[in-house]
């Protein structure tokens, strides 16, 4: 007998495919959409993940994987934290409201405790947070963010350094 995920639903293991799909129709941990320039840019110390309060139409966008992470951050005010700066067009835009913002600040949806870590990191000097990836969760979006700290340019070249060394290597290895 096929073991059942916590929500009860059997996971379905397709040939060849990596992802674990459940017959709801939505693939588990896959990122829609990612802010690849996180691991270049900063040194990741904390990693959280977080609920959003989205509009119906913003879910279809990222589902479809438009939108963007680019430049966007995260802030604590009072006891919410927002997601601001990131873009998520509208799925269609003529069933959008003419009202409607890409860029407006969303509600994060955090436990207090994570909330008071948050604002703590926030007014630590030289600490950012800043939103990872978004990706599924059974029928849910979730929002992965990161507790970072700005790399130095030194540190940047270092990086791709052994980026590609690691390149290297695998080449040599490869063609041997």
């Amino acid at each position: 007998m096929k073991e059942k995920s916590e929500d009860g639903i059997q996971p379905v293991k397709l040939p060849g495919a990596i992802r674990e799909l459940n017959f709801t129709g939505y693939s588990r941990g896959v990122a829609l959409i990612e802010n690849t320039r996180v691991g270049f840019d900063y040194d990741i110390l904390e990693t959280m993940e977080a609920g959003m309060e989205l509009f119906g139409y913003e879910v279809k966008s990222l589902r479809a994987g438009q939108g963007s992470l680019k430049g966007a951050r995260v802030i604590a005010r009072g006891s919410e934290a927002y997601l601001v700066g990131a873009s998520i067009p509208p799925w269609q835009i003529a069933n959008a409201p003419k009202s409607y913002d890409t860029e407006r600040t969303r509600r994060l949806l955090l436990s207090k405790k994570e909330i008071a870590r948050i604002s703590g990191a926030e007014g630590e000097n030289g600490l950012t947070i800043v939103p990872i990836k978004v990706y599924n969760s059974t029928r849910r979006l979730k929002l992965a963010i990161a507790i970072v700290r700005g790399k130095k340019k030194a540190d940047k070249r270092q990086t791709i350094r052994k980026r590609e060394e690691k390149r290297r290597i695998e080449r040599t290895l490869k063609t041997k």
